[in-house]
């Protein structure tokens, strides 16, 4: 779905890359890259509504809007747009509302 644009730049720049997992799926991306965009890169989306259960996904890639809150290393409500990926991290999609303590209250 989406794709680095250094993939096509043909540069031999060695950029660092991590591994991080969503719903178990794995994806390599730059150092620093937001978590967000591993959610973009796989097709992925970040929750659903607690009142609908309709899906959303990362839309303003600035802390602005939250729909992109996914819980990261067991820690829900994160803001997947404003984590930087690092190797190893979990991310996990988020389904209704979530409480600050992690406990759904749904």
């Amino acid at each position: 779905m989406f794709r680095s644009l250094r993939e096509d730049e043909g540069t031999d720049v060695r950029i660092a890359q991590v591994t991080l997992s969503v719903d178990g799926e794995a994806c390599t991306l730059p150092a620093g890259a937001p978590v967000a965009s591993a959610l973009l890169r796989l097709g992925s989306i970040a929750r659903l509504t607690g009142l609908s259960g309709s899906p959303r996904a990362p839309y303003c890639m600035m802390g602005v809007c939250f729909e992109c809150l996914v819980e990261i290393d067991g820690v829900p409500n994160q803001q997947a747009c404003m984590v930087a990926a690092a190797d190893g991290m979990v991310v996990r999609r988020q389904d209704g509302h979530r409480a600050a303590s992690g406990v759904s209250s749904r």
